[in-house]
């Protein structure tokens, strides 16, 4: 199990510890460092500066969301940066909710979202692969455009810049199951947003026969600390925003997974606490328990055992959110 280094996206401002922490996860052999984008820091310019101040380390977006750009755009975002690092980039996308589909970017929420987003990684993998212009008759993703509303002017393109590579990694950020069963059959990755060790046979079913070199990445919370329950403080909050914040009362992918992971009850209080503005309370809220199996905190010895277990499942590279050198240099021991 590979180790990568997730930094998600900025808050109020750039946080000046991030270059920083790249680097010494590239120094400790951490294979990638990913970044993310909500509706603030976008996640390919902080990516490009993270590139241009390490040598090795995989340069990963966990996630870029599709809504954001234009496919066509997504993949000149990706190949110019795949050349200008050398071969390093790992695309991760993810279709996002209505919430912010339709409220940060302005668009409607696809009525398919299975057929979006497949119609969206044929149109990256097209241009990457360069073979021809770009030509997709999609309900969602039509290349040229021939709707009623355009001039019939359009015509079909191929990218001017040949990508370094055809074969560019494309991973998905997928929650529902039959979203992460088509994730297996379209892309060379998936990006759990919560993995439980302890819970696998909840994408059993979806997961099926994965084909060798698929990726498995799920991104977990990690911080050597000897009290467990102060450190599972930013988990909880996390899951408070995603599962209260990050969708509507009537539509939340987020608190539907934490609800499948055997935590229904405890999603809707959380996300009833959230939506009435009674935000610390939603974070209190959050079951420790839940918390706990989806992060590895607490002493070096307990996280050393925890640890064992994700090595056991399917999981290829664990994206550590690891806000200290220390934690970084104690699981890349723990996990030679």
């Amino acid at each position: 199990m590979r180790l990568g280094l997730a930094l998600g996206y900025w808050g109020r401002g750039p946080d000046p510890d991030h270059v920083a922490l790249a680097q010494e996860a590239e120094r400790l052999g951490y294979d990638s460092v990913w970044t993310a984008e909500a509706w603030g820091s976008d996640a390919f310019t902080t990516l490009t500066w993270i590139a241009a101040r390490t040598s090795r380390i995989g340069l990963g977006t966990a996630v870029a969301q599709m809504a954001a750009r234009a496919p066509t755009t997504t993949a000149m975002h990706a190949l110019t940066l795949d050349h200008l690092s050398g071969g390093r980039v790992l695309l991760g996308l993810g279709l996002s909710g209505p919430q912010v589909v339709e409220g940060w970017y302005g668009r409607p929420f696809p009525k398919s979202p299975l057929t979006a987003t497949r119609e969206y990684v044929d149109v990256v993998r097209q241009v990457l692969r360069r073979e021809g212009p770009v030509e997709v008759a999609g309900r969602f993703h039509a290349h040229p455009y021939r709707g009623a509303d355009g001039t019939g002017l359009g015509k079909a393109l191929k990218p001017i810049t040949h990508p370094l590579r055809a074969g560019l990694p494309v991973l998905l950020g997928a929650e529902g199951p039959k979203n992460i069963a088509q994730t297996t059959r379209i892309a060379d990755g998936w990006l759990p947003l919560y993995w439980s060790p302890t819970r696998t046979d909840v994408y059993e079913a979806s997961l099926g026969d994965l084909r060798e070199g698929f990726m498995i990445a799920p991104m977990a919370r990690a911080k050597v600390c000897d009290d467990v329950a102060e450190g599972l403080l930013p988990v909880k909050a996390m899951l408070g925003f995603y599962i209260g914040g990050m969708g509507h009362a009537a539509r939340n992918f987020h608190a539907d997974l934490m609800a499948r992971m055997g935590y229904e009850e405890e999603a809707r209080q959380v996300q009833e606490l959230f939506l009435a503005g009674r935000r610390e309370e939603a974070v209190l809220a959050v079951p420790d328990a839940f918390a706990d199996e989806i992060s590895l905190v607490g002493p070096r010895e307990r996280i050393a055992e925890r640890l064992s277990l994700w090595h056991a499942g399917p999981v290829t590279d664990l994206l550590v959110l690891a806000p200290d050198p220390h934690t970084l240099r104690a699981l890349a021991e723990l996990n030679s």
